[in-house]
């Protein structure tokens, strides 16, 4: 069973509220301390996700070391994001979706032509938009990030089950309108967003829609 844990923050308190496009990418630093919350406006949208540390982005959120040291594939609330040095980047304090996708990684030109087809090859996919950021966002630039930081990513809301061969499947997803994850920073991140523009398999309902994200600074 889901773990489902609401947040007591409120939007009119929040230090930084914005929205990312449908298909658009988002980047930005939260501070140790701060609440970063992920909101799902409209439901069953993909967030791609990367996290570096804001001291040295040599550091980053480590998928192998995330699902190691807690035994599982999904986060949940309670769930620590691990760095690539072993500690502890962000915890999840709030979810009221209940289960977020560790294994399914970033759609690209060359996964869409392998996996659907050759002529979805030129479609607009989460490696672009991370691409994007990283070669326009001034903390990108800061901290020297390019292609080759492009790590295995967190999706946020995205229903990637393991078949009892090992295999993958991509489903409908399991997020709502109004659901949302929020995570309290324990190093200084920087939050890296590729908004789905995935129109090929459910993880967006076939239609990319808008997200909220919101910081708020400790109590």
């Amino acid at each position: 069973m889901s773990l489902i844990v609401e947040s007591h923050l409120r939007p009119e308190t929040a230090v930084l509220d914005q929205v990312c496009a449908a298909g658009e990418p988002w980047m930005a630093t939260v501070r140790k301390g701060q609440v970063f919350r992920i909101l799902d406006l409209e439901g069953n949208q993909a967030v791609d996700t990367l996290f570096y540390s804001a001291a040295d982005a040599e550091e980053r959120y480590s998928a192998v070391d995330t699902i190691q040291r807690q035994a599982r594939l999904y986060l949940e609330a309670g769930s620590v994001l691990y760095s690539s040095e072993g500690r502890p980047m962000l915890t999840i304090v709030a979810d009221t979706c209940g289960r977020h996708d560790t294994l399914g990684g970033a759609c690209a030109a060359e996964s869409n032509t392998v996996r659907y087809a050759l002529d979805k090859r030129p479609m607009h996919s989460c490696r672009d938009n991370f691409m994007h950021a990283l070669a326009h966002c001034d903390c990108a630039h800061h901290l020297n990030l390019g292609k080759r930081d492009i790590a295995p990513n967190i999706n946020f809301f995205m229903n990637v089950p393991v078949t009892p061969d090992g295999a993958l499947k991509f489903d409908d997803g399991i997020s709502a309108p109004g659901k949302y994850v929020e995570l309290r920073a324990e190093m200084d991140v920087v939050v890296l967003i590729s908004n789905c523009p995935q129109l090929n398999n459910p993880c967006n309902a076939y239609n990319p829609t808008p997200v909220r994200l919101l910081v708020w600074d400790p109590e």
